[in-house]
């Protein structure tokens, strides 16, 4: 089978990606970030198959999640994105066919979340598939870790535990032997629900200029809420006191919970949500709310920051422990 250089490979698969003036059609080693007002903002984060996702995984879905989780950062940082750099390190047995689904997926992205292809490199590796995304944004305000104030109010956008879930279901589908109790007693329309969250996070791009108006601290959710609250927490110098009850579920994440209590644990702590969790003063709170519903993002209070450092969880009348609070990657 012959294959395209290295020189063709991008002129056909990834230049047309490249639809921004600064990006001069991915012909030269360098690219020019778009100017806009507010601060440059910077996120990188790296995918590797067998690690972050399934080897037999949709090309498409690949690199549209890639770019994803890049991008939920930038909103939670306040930035709305204008551009991304692709580090692609494919295997030895890479074809055509899986590029050009891979393309396919991201031009769908860069369309949707307007977002255009900057440059990147591209080189093969003994090892498994690849990725590393850079991407960049522009906020008005950023938004950091660290603004928390006691008083304010603890918000999460979406709906948390459905990508955790569908790590399970996604590897029972391929290993159906896998396959947990609570996942067969699901509806398939509950299990495809729970597996389309794993593959396909939704960056809430939408929100990002209200975050950069409202927010005192924000970050993204991907290693779990619990966890990443405590970090938020601690950059901020400050506790936190949560309604385990109020944090959002979808219908399926509930179905899962009411039929294996125990999925607690896991919903609140498994991570690859990609939600937005922000600290907003009290006294903002109505207009977050309304911008959140102008921008179709549902948001919900689900508790509130504290003096001291202690973060507390509460559910029915009682503090919450958990053996492990978030996802760790080492």
């Amino acid at each position: 089978m012959t294959r395209p250089s290295e020189d063709d490979l991008i002129a056909r698969f990834f230049a047309p990606l490249a639809t921004t003036a600064g990006a001069d059609g991915l012909t030269d080693d360098a690219a020019v970030v778009p100017e806009g007002e507010g601060d440059l903002v910077v996120t990188m984060d790296m995918a590797i198959a067998g690690v972050h996702f399934f080897p037999d995984d949709p090309p498409g879905l690949i690199a549209a999640k890639a770019l994803r989780v890049n991008l939920s950062d930038l909103a939670a940082k306040g930035a709305v994105p204008t551009g991304f750099l692709l580090g692609l390190g494919l295997p030895p047995d890479w074809t055509t066919d899986f590029l050009g689904a891979f393309a396919e997926g991201l031009a769908t992205d860069i369309g949707g979340y307007g977002c255009p292809l900057l440059g990147g490199d591209t080189v093969k590796v003994p090892g498994p598939l690849t990725l590393s995304v850079t991407a960049f944004g522009r906020a008005a305000r950023t938004v950091r870790r660290r603004g928390a104030r006691p008083g304010d109010v603890l918000c999460v956008t979406g709906t948390i535990g459905d990508g955790a879930l569908g790590l399970v279901a996604r590897r029972a589908e391929r290993e159906p032997a896998a396959s947990p109790d609570w996942l067969r007693l699901l509806a398939p329309d509950e299990r495809a629900h729970l597996v389309d969250r794993y593959l396909s996070p939704r960056p809430r791009v939408a929100l990002a200029a209200a975050v950069a108006r409202h927010a005192s601290a924000a970050m993204d959710v991907s290693d779990g809420l619990v966890g990443d609250l405590a970090k938020m927490m601690t950059a901020s110098g400050t506790g936190a006191r949560l309604d385990a009850a109020a944090v959002p579920l979808s219908s399926a994440a509930a179905r899962a919970l009411a039929i294996d209590p125990a999925l607690r644990e896991r919903v609140l702590t498994g991570g690859d949500d990609y939600e937005v969790l922000l600290a907003c003063p009290p006294e903002r709170l109505d207009e977050l709310r309304e911008d959140a519903a102008a921008a179709d993002v549902p948001l919900v209070v689900m508790g509130k920051v504290t003096e001291g450092t202690d973060v507390t969880w509460m559910a029915d009348g009682r503090v919450l422990s958990f053996a492990s609070s978030r996802f760790e990657h080492f």
